[in-house]
């Protein structure tokens, strides 16, 4: 297994990535060249902070996993917190990238052991009944 992706299995990865990708997405929009921008909303200070401070809340996911909650927590108040000032989030993408980022962030457990797929647990299952009755075990590739 190569370096990264065990770098990878430890942490939110997608959390954080979709948190600062939602960030950076804001920010062009805000600094988009078109000759006609939509700019609703306070176009100061805020309207570049609330997405910076997005970019840096998922980056600290990545390499803090520790404090995941508090980053994500604030990630999802700095998403909510850009509809109003920046471009209505980044004309939507930049506010439910952030939201998503933030939500999976939050929802990831670390330490749990690999999910069993549905058709595996259903192998498993019935070999174990066909043990427990002495039949023999058929796999699904044998013909009837």
């Amino acid at each position: 297994m190569s370096r990264f992706r065990q770098w990878r299995g430890r942490r939110p990865f997608a959390g954080g990535l979709l948190l600062v990708l939602g960030g950076a997405e804001i920010l062009v929009t805000m600094k988009a060249p078109l000759p006609v921008i939509l700019h609703i909303g306070m176009q100061g200070l805020a309207g570049y902070l609330l997405p910076v401070l997005m970019i840096i809340c998922g980056l600290l996911i990545l390499f803090s996993p520790g404090q995941r909650l508090f980053y994500s927590l604030t990630g999802i108040l700095l998403s909510l917190g850009s509809w109003l000032t920046s471009n209505l989030g980044g004309f939507l993408v930049g506010l439910l990238l952030g939201a998503v980022g933030s939500c999976l962030t939050f929802g990831w457990l670390p330490d749990q052991p690999p999910r069993v797929s549905r058709r595996r647990r259903r192998a498993q299952a019935r070999a174990a009944t066909a043990q427990d009755t002495g039949e023999p075990v058929r796999t699904s590739g044998e013909p009837v």
